[in-house]
């Protein structure tokens, strides 16, 4: 079973009561319970799963924040992951996506669709490397930064048309007509 640690009507205003997962989680023993909400390191990981009673934490936004968070949590340590390898994953996402959809124009355009949601949620990442302290917590905004290259700039950057600019790099021009606003439209801006 999984427990989500905060109600729909908090959304993300809200951090998650991981002392109320730990509280069901002892209370549906023997049944194993799972939390989620807010890991977006290891050591937030550790902390959530060395409760008594949480059979394990779930992740979400986190894995879509930082997709590395997962080798992270593994090796317990924090990945300094440069722009390059992070266009690298990019890169390996959007072949994916024409694998799966085609490398037509209406396969590379639902690949697109698909990374820009996406990006939606990485531009959110600030590198270990630019961090004044450890780690980063989910529901804090990244302040503008100047990255350590002009790639790391650009992913940095909440805005969607800088995220069109990345997919374009990595999928070609978009079509004359485009438009890209994120469904949760997380503080994101045309």
């Amino acid at each position: 079973m999984e427990l989500h640690g905060r109600s729909k009507e908090q959304r993300y205003t809200r951090l998650a009561d991981w002392d109320y997962i730990q509280q069901c989680a002892q209370a549906a023993n023997p049944v194993p319970l799972f939390g989620g909400g807010d890991v977006l390191s290891y050591e937030d990981y550790l902390q959530m799963t060395e409760r008594p009673g949480v059979a394990g934490a779930m992740l979400a936004r986190g894995a879509l924040i930082k997709p590395w968070i997962f080798t992270e949590i593994q090796e317990r340590r924090h990945w300094d992951i440069s722009s390059s390898e992070r266009m690298d994953i990019l890169r390996k996402y959007v072949n994916y996506g024409m694998e799966h959809w085609g490398s037509d124009s209406e396969g590379v355009e639902k690949t697109r669709r698909f990374c820009l949601e996406w990006l939606s949620f990485l531009y959110r990442y600030i590198p270990v490397g630019l961090l004044e302290r450890l780690p980063q917590k989910i529901n804090e905004r990244p302040p503008f930064y100047r990255g350590r290259d002009d790639l790391e700039t650009l992913m940095a950057s909440p805005s969607c048309a800088d995220w069109v600019k990345i997919s374009e790099m990595l999928l070609g021009p978009v079509p004359s007509d485009f438009a890209f606003l994120p469904k949760h439209k997380a503080n994101a801006y045309q």
